[in-house]
C-alpha cells in the first residue's frame, strides 16, 4: 500500500509541473549566487564601456559583493569593485526598516564599514536616507559628509519629487561635473508619475543645481531623447552635470517594454515570485541568459537603450537579489 501511495503522489508532482503557468523549480543549491551577481555586474560594465569608455557603472544596494564574507573585514573581491565607478547605499542612516526612523546601530555600522571600504578602492559612495523631518534631513547631510559620502534626503520613498527641503541643494556648486567623483550632491528622481509630459520634467530638472541626477528611460513608457538628456545635463547655473539612468537587473517589472503578457512567475523558466513590497516586479535568476540578452549585449537591450539616449551611466537595482535565492 506504501508504494502505491508513493507511487501515486510522485505522478502528481510529474503532472503538476505541466502546463505553462508551473511556477519555477528551486534554484541550482551549486550556484554561487554572489559570483554570478558580481560577474553579471562586471560583464554589463565591459559591454558598456566598450561603446563607451567612460560609461559609469553604479550598483545600489549589495554592498556585502565587494568582501568573500559579506563583511568590512573580509577580503576585498579587487574584480568586483575594479569594475565599479561608484556605489548607492540605501537608508544607511535613515529608514532602513521606517522612513523617517534612524537606522539602528547595528545595521548602520555594518553598512558603514562596507562603504568605507568602498571609498578606500576608490569607490565613490552615494548614500539616500529615507526621512522628512527638517532636523533629521540635515543631519543625513551632515553625517554623510562627515565619511565623504555624497548624499541625497529624500522625502518620499516613491522617489517621485523634488524635495522643498533644503530650499538648494547640499553643496550647492557651479562647478562642471565631469567625473562621478567630482559630485557633491545628487537628485534621485525615478518616478515621474507627477509630471504631465517629458518637457515638464525636463523643465523642472534644469531649473535646479544638482550636480547628479538619477532617473529612468521612461516617462509613461515613452523613452527620454538624446536630445531631451542632453537638456538635463545643463545645472540652472551653467554648470554641467552628470544624468544617469535607473534600471533593474534582480528582478523584471510588468510595466517595462520587454514584458510580455503571456509571462507568468515559472513561465519564462527565469522568472521567480513577485515582490510582496513593489506589485508587478518579479524575482529573477539574474544569471540565466535569456535574462542578460533582455538587459544588455545586444542592440536590442535594455542598456543600449539607455546608451543610445545618451545618458552618461546607470544606477543597478536589486544587486541584493542574491539575498532571496541564498534564502530559498
Amino acid at each position: 500500500m506504501r508504494l502505491i501511495v508513493v507511487a501515486f503522489s510522485a505522478l502528481m508532482v510529474l503532472l503538476s509541473g505541466c502546463g505553462s503557468d508551473s511556477v519555477a523549480g528551486p534554484p541550482d543549491g551549486n550556484i554561487d549566487y554572489r559570483q554570478e551577481m558580481r560577474d553579471l555586474v562586471i560583464e554589463l560594465g565591459t559591454y558598456a564601456r566598450g561603446i563607451n569608455s567612460s560609461f559609469i557603472i553604479i550598483p545600489q544596494n549589495g554592498q556585502e559583493l565587494v568582501t568573500d564574507t559579506g563583511e568590512s573585514d573580509g577580503t576585498p573581491s579587487e574584480d568586483y569593485l575594479g569594475a565599479l565607478d561608484a556605489t548607492g547605499r540605501e537608508s544607511m542612516f535613515y529608514g532602513y526598516y521606517n522612513d523617517d526612523e534612524a537606522t539602528p546601530a547595528e545595521d548602520r555600522d555594518h553598512l558603514l564599514g562596507l562603504c568605507l571600504l568602498c571609498e578606500q578602492y576608490g569607490v565613490e559612495v552615494l548614500s539616500t536616507d529615507y526621512c522628512f523631518t527638517h532636523s533629521k534631513m540635515d543631519d543625513s547631510y551632515l553625517v554623510n559628509e562627515q565619511y565623504e559620502f555624497v548624499s541625497f534626503a529624500a522625502d518620499e520613498r516613491e522617489l517621485n519629487s523634488i524635495p522643498n527641503y533644503p530650499a538648494s541643494p547640499y553643496n550647492e556648486n557651479d562647478s562642471n561635473i565631469t567625473d562621478i567623483s567630482l559630485a557633491e550632491n545628487f537628485l534621485y528622481l525615478i518616478n515621474s508619475e507627477n509630471y504631465s509630459s517629458k518637457q515638464d520634467f525636463i523643465d523642472d530638472i534644469t531649473s535646479t543645481n544638482y550636480d547628479v541626477i538619477i532617473m529612468d528611460l521612461f516617462h509613461n513608457e515613452e523613452s527620454f531623447t538624446q536630445e531631451e538628456i542632453q537638456q538635463l545635463r545643463t545645472k540652472q547655473n551653467g554648470g554641467s552635470r552628470l544624468v544617469i539612468c535607473y534600471m533593474s537587473i534582480g528582478e523584471a517589472e510588468d510595466y517595462r517594454y520587454y514584458w510580455q503578457n503571456d509571462w507568468s512567475v515559472g513561465n519564462p523558466g527565469w522568472l521567480e515570485s513577485e515582490n510582496p513590497d513593489w506589485a508587478g516586479n518579479y524575482k529573477v535568476r539574474y544569471w540565466d541568459s535569456d535574462w542578460k540578452f533582455i538587459i544588455f549585449g545586444n542592440d536590442e537591450s535594455y542598456l543600449k537603450r539607455i546608451i543610445d539616449a545618451g545618458f552618461n551611466g546607470v544606477y543597478l537595482d536589486i544587486v541584493d537579489g542574491f539575498e532571496y535565492f541564498e534564502e530559498q
